[in-house]
């Protein structure tokens, strides 16, 4: 970085500029210049200790901004509370991601939290781009010198950057690629934003396979996930990626979404497989439709139902007891506003979702693993999938005491991410288990999971069951299928959650060809919020 570089405080908080710092009365100077917050005590007075005065905040953010502005790696570094790994973060910035020309402006700060934005250019062999983003600082009391001192974090260098990354300049790590849905529609993060990590996943494992090259690009690496790109200096050759999705059952996934925070959605189609969409509206940016590991509540019921027509303790016309509580193995089980249900079919309780009807042949079935073998023989769960993108696959562990039985109604043990409730619904829809994927399997002749076909009489029962939940009044999942046409069945389901004050929303469902699954973290019962989300994924397919 140019010695010319300046730090310019916004709503005349103060100003940085190359000889030093002015702020109300206090002048700052760089360390070239002699004097540092530091060094502005009077000579042998003690360290201040306790909350940090407004004078401290301000002094010490200018100062670190002024020397990062400058390039001085080692004089910013030494006003952070780690100041080894702040070196080496801010020395990459400058030698590594080759960004010149840095200005940044601070505005206000809100207690110890200086916000600011940064402006700069990208510098490699030639080319240049400019850069610009926002971040903000924390300021903390040193714990052994009681210096005001910056809180370093990777994302005070820029918000985006996680423990283990760093940004890097020059040629791409992975050939380019225009990603495109199966109708060869374009894919971009732009337009589909839960896709960003999706397709750099894909970029990384297919780019060289579809004769893309690599650009110039100044990147987020590390941390073992795939790099991505923030500026593009110079734009490679990129190879055309078809994958599987459907660009208007993406767009309506990624607006569906929107509707709930921590909310995630997949679509899969039951004959084939292929991933129609996938979104998320989540804090944390994780993907939580592929690799959630959540406990899927009530639509879990869906594979325990499947177990218990095969063994011959449930039939979908068979009356089922459905008391308002049961206990099992010292443990009282409820259902939701403790109804009962008198000499009703089984498919009435899976209808009403009826916690006691399912938990109350526990004891009849006397298999701890019988409900993790349907589920992998017959759905897939946990048999390692190959998508074309990470995901987890599900999780139904042999369990003991209370566990097992509350792993028949989604609980317990048992983890699910929207991907593996979507594939359960696609599964019961067509009656066999496809495993999903998101690129064409002969793009690379991956080995895909595989698993036996449903009975033809359980396949058949789960969808007249699924089919009352969505269409009857009584069933949890018609109001939220109401306005979704042709053949459909659903299934609702809440999950607890220590900690959470409101149970996880679940709902997976299938109309026609198109399976979906949804999760509000949160969210309440299943057919409040994800169930809207589910069912505006489906009308758009």
């Amino acid at each position: 970085m140019r010695s010319g570089a300046k730090v310019a405080i916004a709503g005349g908080v103060f100003v940085v500029v190359a000889g030093g710092v002015a702020y109300g009365g206090y002048t700052l100077v760089s360390d070239d210049g002699g004097s540092s917050p530091a060094k502005n005590r009077t000579q042998g007075a003690p360290a201040r200790t306790g909350p940090l005065g407004a004078d401290e905040i301000k002094q010490t953010s200018a100062a670190f901004l002024q020397a990062w502005a400058k390039g001085d790696a080692a004089a910013a570094a030494a006003l952070t509370n780690n100041q080894a790994v702040a070196a080496t973060a801010l020395g990459g910035y400058r030698d590594d991601a080759h960004i010149t020309d840095v200005t940044i402006t601070a505005g206000a700060p809100t207690g110890a939290v200086v916000p600011y934005t940064v402006k700069a250019q990208v510098s490699f062999e030639g080319k240049t781009a400019p850069l610009s983003y926002s971040s903000q600082l924390t300021v903390v009391r040193g714990q052994s010198t009681f210096k005001p001192l910056v809180d370093w974090q990777p994302a005070v260098l820029h918000p985006q950057l996680k423990t283990g990354e760093r940004l890097v300049t020059g040629g791409a790590q992975n050939p380019e690629i225009e990603a495109v849905d199966y109708k060869d529609r374009p894919l971009t993060k732009e337009k589909y934003p839960s896709l960003g990590a999706i397709l750099d996943g894909l970029r990384e494992k297919y780019g060289a396979k579809v004769n893309g090259t690599a650009g110039v690009e100044l990147q987020i690496q590390g941390n073992g996930t795939p790099a991505r790109t923030l500026i593009t200096l110079q734009k490679g050759s990129p190879g055309k990626l078809r994958t599987t999705l459907d660009a208007d059952v993406q767009a309506a996934a990624e607006t569906a979404v929107k509707r709930f925070g921590e909310s995630s959605v997949v679509a899969v189609k039951p004959s084939t497989g292929e991933i129609r969409a996938v979104a998320d509206n989540r804090s944390d940016k994780f993907p939580a439709s592929l690799q959630g590991r959540v406990a899927p509540g009530s639509t879990m019921k869906i594979v325990t139902a499947a177990m218990l027509i095969e063994k011959g303790k449930a039939a979908a016309d068979k009356p089922t007891e459905c008391p308002s509580s049961v206990m099992w193995q010292g443990v009282t089980f409820h259902n939701l506003d403790n109804f009962s249900l008198d000499n009703k079919p089984f498919s009435m309780s899976f209808a009403k979702s009826c916690n006691t009807a399912f938990i109350k042949l526990v004891d009849d079935v006397n298999d701890d693993g019988a409900l993790g073998k349907v589920a992998a023989d017959y759905f897939g769960i946990g048999q390692d999938w190959k998508v074309g993108v990470p995901s987890f696959d599900g999780s139904v562990p042999a369990s003991q005491g209370a566990e097992t039985a509350a792993a028949y109604i989604g609980q317990g043990k048992v983890q699910m991410s929207p991907l593996d409730m979507a594939s359960i619904a696609a599964t019961a829809q067509s009656g066999r288990f496809r495993q999903p994927v998101i690129v064409p399997q002969s793009l690379d002749g991956r080995a895909l999971a595989q698993a036996s076909p449903l009975p033809s009489g359980i396949a058949s029962q789960l969808r007249q069951m699924m089919r009352l939940t969505a269409t009857q009044s009584y069933g949890t999942a018609t109001v939220a299928m109401r306005d979704v046409g042709g053949d459909k069945g659903a299934k609702t389901g809440s999950a607890e959650k220590d900690g959470q004050n409101k149970s996880d929303s679940w709902f997976t469902a299938y109309a026609g060809d198109l399976a979906a699954a949804g999760l509000v973290q949160s969210g309440g019962h299943g057919g409040d919020a994800a169930g809207p989300i589910v069912a505006q994924v489906l009308r758009a397919g």
